[in-house]
């Protein structure tokens, strides 16, 4: 891959893919390679895949256009969507709020009732979530909206290059996914678009992307996208390493949980059996999950908590909230190609030592 930003770069930099001479053609070649390399691991065709900044940018593509091609259709989602889908709508248009069960399962029953007495814009149904790694009926979800005509958005960020991802096969119209979750550079995503479905841009004032959206393209970062689609394509054909590279992200997630349920007063939420295999949220009774956090952080442990006070947002998690879970007592933890044994050792470690201690603090002496 280092072969594509060879092509890509001149002595004065990256060359425009949007220029005809030598230098943008050259660059142009390594941004459709890029892309193609994309389109192959999302299962579409890469005339499909819009580069954007990010997936929080191509759920804002997504949405905003469907809002305009039906102006004051409600915009169907849930709370356990992510926030850039949940912030989106309520800009967008009106809004209906799916219910979802304790698992965070979106309900298929209120959708199809929606979906008799409306005409939303569009419905967002999320591939995985990001916070405890539920698998969404997305089929189910399609299916419903295909008797409907109501165009289906998903967010697959969360899933795309952990799980076998076909946006031909899962038909829906529009798909958002970030590089850097499956292990790309930052800066960088893509929205896919159904054929045939025409995307009013978000952004405007060029004609990039195929005039789908206007502004430079981050050369470096969509090289680097490919790289990684590249890089996942090559395990997912060979069967083996597949297995593999499956089984410790697997393993590494059972043992993260086994590990933290042996601790009393932990539960798992999510669902156990139909989720992404990188991700654990846990609801740790008792203590705080930000001090949790806090004590593995020391620990050199990287976890992360519902609560509002463990990152820059304003309020706790509403996904956990929706789902009935304590947002204050919950820790995420999850792991990627990076993980190793030692890393599992390190939370077997440091996670039953902080909980005790943490809980030895808070009773009364």
């Amino acid at each position: 891959m280092a072969d594509w930003l060879d092509v890509a770069t001149t002595p004065d930099g990256v060359g425009d893919p949007g220029r005809v001479h030598t230098e943008g053609r050259r660059t142009r070649i390594a941004v459709e390679t890029a892309r193609e390399s994309v389109a192959e691991l999302l299962g579409t065709d890469s005339s499909r895949v819009v580069f954007t900044s990010s997936a929080t940018e191509a759920v804002n593509a997504a949405v905003f256009s469907a809002a305009a091609a039906r102006p004051g259709a409600p915009l169907v989602s849930a709370a356990v969507e992510h926030s850039s889908v949940r912030e989106t709508c309520r800009r967008a248009g009106p809004t209906l709020e799916l219910a979802v069960d304790v698992s965070g399962r979106v309900d298929l029953d209120q959708l199809a009732q929606w979906l008799s007495e409306e005409q939303p814009a569009l419905v967002n149904c999320q591939f995985a979530n990001h916070e405890v790694g539920t698998l969404q009926p997305v089929a189910e979800v399609v299916s419903l909206c295909r008797q409907a005509n109501v165009p289906v958005h998903c967010d697959a960020a969360a899933a795309a290059g952990h799980l076998p991802l076909s946006f031909t096969d899962l038909g829906v119209d529009l798909m958002s996914v970030s590089s850097h979750k499956l292990g790309g550079p930052p800066g960088v995503g893509a929205l896919i678009v159904r054929r045939g479905l025409r995307l009013v841009p978000l952004l405007v004032g060029g004609s990039e992307e195929r005039a789908r959206r206007a502004g430079a393209e981050n050369v470096p970062g969509i090289i680097g996208f490919g790289a990684a689609c590249e890089a996942l394509l090559a395990i997912a054909g060979d069967e083996s390493r597949l297995a593999r590279e499956a089984g410790a992200a697997m393993e590494h997630t059972r043992a993260a949980t086994s590990l933290a349920t042996t601790v009393d007063g932990v539960e798992v939420a999510g669902d156990a059996a139909h989720r992404v295999p990188h991700i654990v949220c846990v609801s740790v009774g008792g203590v705080k999950g930000e001090a949790v956090l806090l004590s593995l952080d020391r620990s050199g442990v990287a976890v992360h908590s519902g609560s509002a006070c463990s990152s820059e947002v304003l309020e706790p998690s509403p996904v956990l909230a929706a789902m009935g879970v304590d947002p204050d007592s919950s820790l995420r933890v999850s792991v990627g190609w990076s993980t190793t044994d030692a890393d599992i050792s390190a939370f077997a470690d440091a996670f039953p030592a902080a909980v005790s201690k943490l809980r030895a603090l808070a009773s009364p002496a």
